[in-house]
């Protein structure tokens, strides 16, 4: 254990020193990657992935690391995808009718007032896409979590803000499938666009019921899933009607967060740092194991960081700790090793004697927490030595926050985090915020614009990074590959 007294930082993992037995090339913090070869790249294929219109670059990055035909080369290289809607040419989508599933889930305050419309702006290039070719657009989306029909969640808040981003009035239907909507659809102009009622009004929905999908597909030519958030959930609007509608493809948004969260993931510019936070290492740990395989650097914050504590022997206080995660803990720092990865904890934190925003604090080495405290952001010098870590790196993507940061005192923490990777991305470094409360921070902090990619979904985004297939994607049809 360290000592109480030290101020350098406490990483489990920064020793130099190896064994004959195992070899370690990431050691270190700085990592200085190996040359690439072509069995390296034949090592690590990359599927379905969408790339060609939503960040040429990275496709290109991506796609020239993704594998080799035996014997072609570089000019062998293939990139396996997803088909997109940028796929689609005008004749394709003139005076088609073509079922868009957007997430719009969008938080509504007490008088229905958007108070975040993130989503409903991340959805707009596809519609706009659609309507300038002479689509017709059906667009469906849930809100919420309504049991039947619920008037509180009804999608009739969205519609003026729709409207102005579109460009055009969007009309709206009173029901998702039936006779009236069949009407509406009927007299919809090519370019025009109708917003059905939230889709999971009906029970139907959620459990995928291939009848419900049939109805939702017949207002429809063609498919259009471009919400990401729920592609990890195989409902009748997600997965369902891609059996009915051909072609079922990708849209910009879908697409994006695939070339980022799958690919800049897969095969990244190298050094390659992860930041992982959030309160428990129960909520993380495909992430985190999924992560082990690919980063070169693992920065650990967060209530989870007192887990991986207390597994080394180190007291904690009253700081969380989820007890039966403490032999994972070990496994994963173990793992860690074993990988050759840089994994970083926090040196030092700002406790607090009881969990408030009022909260009397201070800041401690992470090995001197009394007892009665517990640890809610990470310290100034835990700051210092992550974005030190931070500066070698080419890509990055964070997941979770490094403290309470609802509560302004031990936000402090997670917004320098956020105020260091906007200073990245500005230097050419890839910055992926990989959704939830770390969207809300970068967000809070006014630097969104500035990141590589931002993703819009919460449990879609854990899942794909813990390298699982998503029902949504899965459905869509298959491009076909493409020489790079």
């Amino acid at each position: 254990m360290a000592s109480a007294a030290s101020h350098t930082t406490f990483s489990l993992l920064r020793s130099t020193t190896t064994t004959s037995s195992t070899p370690s090339t990431r050691s270190s913090l700085i990592h200085l990657p190996t040359t690439t070869t072509a069995s390296s790249l034949r090592l690590r294929p990359i599927r379905r992935l969408g790339f060609s219109a939503a960040d040429p670059l990275l496709a290109v990055h991506v796609a020239t690391r993704a594998g080799t035909i035996k014997g072609k080369g570089t000019r062998g290289v293939v990139s396996m995808a997803k088909k997109s809607v940028g796929d689609l040419s005008s004749s394709d989508l003139k005076g088609k009718r073509v079922f868009v599933r957007a997430d719009l889930n969008v938080p509504l305050d007490d008088n229905q007032n958007i108070t975040d419309d993130t989503r409903i702006r991340a959805a707009i290039p596809t519609i706009k896409h659609l309507i300038q070719n002479g689509a017709k657009v059906i667009l469906s989306t849930h809100l919420g979590r309504p049991k039947g029909v619920t008037p509180k969640y009804s999608l009739a808040p969205l519609v003026p803000r729709l409207s102005e981003l579109i460009g055009i009035q969007v009309v709206k239907a009173e029901d998702s499938i039936g006779p009236e909507v069949e009407k509406l659809v009927a007299s919809l102009p090519d370019g025009g666009v109708l917003l059905l009622e939230n889709v999971r009004f009906y029970k139907e929905e959620e459990k995928n019921d291939p009848e419900h999908a049939k109805k939702l597909a017949a207002l429809a030519d063609l498919y259009v899933n471009d919400a990401f958030g729920t592609a990890h959930r195989a409902h009748a609007s997600t997965e369902g009607v891609t059996k009915f509608l051909k072609p079922s493809v990708a849209g910009f948004l879908l697409q994006k967060e695939l070339d980022y969260l799958v690919g800049a993931v897969s095969s990244p510019k190298r050094p390659f740092a992860a930041i992982v936070g959030g309160s428990k290492v129960s909520s993380k740990i495909g992430v985190i194991e999924s992560l082990l395989e690919k980063v070169d650097i693992l920065l650990l914050g967060g209530g989870m960081i007192f887990t991986f504590y207390k597994a080394q022997g180190i007291s904690v206080g009253s700081s969380l700790v989820e007890e039966d995660k403490l032999d994972l803990a070990t496994t994963l720092i173990a793992k860690a090793k074993a990988k050759g990865v840089s994994l970083l904890l926090p040196s030092d934190v700002v406790i607090a004697d009881k969990f408030a925003p009022d909260a009397n604090s201070k800041v401690v080495p992470a090995t001197a927490i009394p007892d009665g405290w517990m640890g809610l952001d990470i310290g100034p010098d835990s700051i210092k030595t992550f974005n030190e870590a931070l500066d070698t790196t080419k890509t990055i993507i964070w997941n979770g926050p490094m403290g309470v940061f609802e509560f302004d005192k031990f936000a402090v923490g997670t917004e320098a985090i956020a105020k260091k990777l906007a200073d990245l991305s500005g230097k050419g470094v890839t910055t992926i915020i990989g959704g939830g409360d770390s969207v809300a921070a970068v967000e809070k902090v006014g630097v969104a614009s500035v990141m590589s990619h931002i993703s819009t979904g919460g449990g879609a985004s854990l899942e794909l990074l813990e390298g699982k297939e998503l029902p949504g994607v899965l459905a869509l049809d298959e491009a076909t590959p493409v020489a790079v």
